[in-house]
């Protein structure tokens, strides 16, 4: 008897604070998940670093040994500063020398990553008002172009995603919820192909050093948002209209940019998802559902109020205009 009332109370405490309890475990996913990933990168990469760090070691001895007039600290601060340039996207290479960072294309280039909040990095402000403007042009940017993508998305959504899954379900007599899972499937699947697949390839043609793997990374790395810098394309030396080349990465990023955000919103309207995403969520007040169903019906009523005001009107107006006489003037006719 005690317990079977321990196991029903401690059933009722867990469905009472089940929001909280599934919130919890999803903390506790994510910094498992955030570990997991720590832990493999660093058993990954950490070899190549090491590796790495030899052999530059190696070729900095060899160095010294064969320029004896040259010190190791003029060596270390002529490389310091070559790094340092190299942050700022400046190259002492021969190769690179014909590159310039900050002409009109690359400037363009520079301005869409910064309001896409990409940040490549690989070409950053050098003067202390550029980065004073930056500061300002990003405060106002940022939301502006969050503004921008969200009124994009919202237009395309509705002849992209709801009207297509409506006409399926009224036209055929689908069920709603199986059309949009397998239209999400199929936008998620064009999406990828359209600027994922088709990009990188063009991308491992167009640069001489990349790869599909690489150029299939940069696009995803590029359209997620991280942006990492540690590929940028037009970079190359002799890069073939490196102007046009730049302007239409300028225009691939932004349109991958608004139809990754076009798929993400198809698939947060999923029913299922929206299911599983209140499962993490505080649950409202009675007081404030009340509040807000009051509100509502508030708001409901007076505009039915107001287009059946409406509608009296429009009859009256279209009514004959005999039927405007007044019936006064009816009953004295009657009683001559």
């Amino acid at each position: 008897m005690l317990q079977s009332l321990a196991g029903s109370s401690c059933v009722r405490l867990v469905e009472q604070h089940r929001s909280a309890w599934c919130f919890a475990l999803l903390v506790l996913g994510y910094l498992l998940y955030l570990v997991f990933g720590a832990v493999v990168f660093s058993s990954v990469e950490l070899p190549y670093e090491d590796l790495l760090r030899q052999e530059l070691g190696k070729l900095k001895q060899r160095f010294l040994e064969e320029h004896a007039c040259l010190s190791e600290q003029q060596l270390e601060q002529f490389l310091m500063r070559v790094l340092e340039a190299s942050n700022y996207g400046v190259s002492v290479l021969s190769n690179a020398s014909g590159n310039w960072n900050w002409d009109f294309t690359s400037s363009l280039f520079f301005a869409s990553t910064v309001l896409s909040t990409t940040g490549y990095g690989h070409t950053v402000p050098l003067s202390d008002g550029g980065k004073a403007f930056c500061i300002i042009y990003s405060v106002i940017g940022i939301p502006f172009t969050l503004l921008f993508l969200t009124a994009v998305v919202q237009r395309i959504i509705v002849y992209v995603t709801r009207r297509p899954v409506l006409y399926f379900h009224i036209r055929w007599g689908f069920s709603k919820q199986l059309v949009a899972i397998i239209h999400a499937m199929l936008l998620g699947f064009i999406t990828v192909s359209c600027f994922f697949l088709i990009p990188a390839a063009i991308f491992s043609v167009l640069e001489d050093d990349w790869n599909f793997l690489e150029s299939f990374y940069f696009c995803f790395i590029s359209l997620s948002t991280i942006g990492l810098g540690d590929y940028v394309p037009g970079e190359g030396y002799n890069q073939k209209f490196r102007e046009l080349y730049k302007i239409g990465i300028t225009c691939y990023l932004l349109m991958g940019l608004i139809a990754m955000l076009v798929v993400l919103e198809t698939f947060c309207e999923l029913h299922e998802l929206k299911k599983f995403r209140k499962l993490f969520y505080v649950k409202k007040d009675k007081e404030e559902d009340q509040v807000h169903i009051m509100e509502h019906d508030q708001l409901s009523f007076s505009s039915i109020s107001d287009q059946a005001a409406s509608m009296k009107d429009d009859q009256k107006a279209n009514e004959p205009f005999v039927n405007s006489q007044s019936p006064t003037s009816n009953d004295s006719s009657l009683n001559n």
